[in-house]
């Protein structure tokens, strides 16, 4: 399942990567969103990745820590969920006012030939 979840992690870091390095401010918005769903999981992966835990521990006294998922990822994973839509929203405001205003959708306002 690591190697699985890995490889899920690199490809959507690198598919991220590569569509910042594109011209339009679509493909940004996209490999920015994509970067942001990579860094979420591999935070996530460091909280253990177990199936079928409890992310508290009980009032039973069990305190093996084996048995309990770490709820710090979970929660910072959720946080981060709602900073990179807001983020999101915030990019697609600017760069449709830069659209009207260069009218072009290129990163650097104007158009390549070839």
């Amino acid at each position: 399942m690591e190697i699985v979840y890995a490889l899920a992690v690199g490809i959507l870091a690198g598919s991220g990567i590569w569509l910042l390095l594109r011209p339009r401010t679509f493909q940004v918005i996209m490999g920015l969103a994509l970067l942001s769903y990579a860094v979420n999981l591999f935070i996530f992966s460091t909280g253990r990745l177990v199936l079928d835990k409890a992310p508290i521990i009980g009032n039973d006294g069990a305190t093996l820590p084996s048995l309990y998922a770490d709820p710090v990822p979970q929660a910072l994973v959720l946080t981060a969920i709602v900073i990179s839509f807001a983020t999101t929203a915030l990019f697609l405001v600017v760069l449709l006012a830069l659209r009207g205003l260069s009218g072009t959708d290129h990163v650097d306002g104007q158009e390549q030939d070839g």
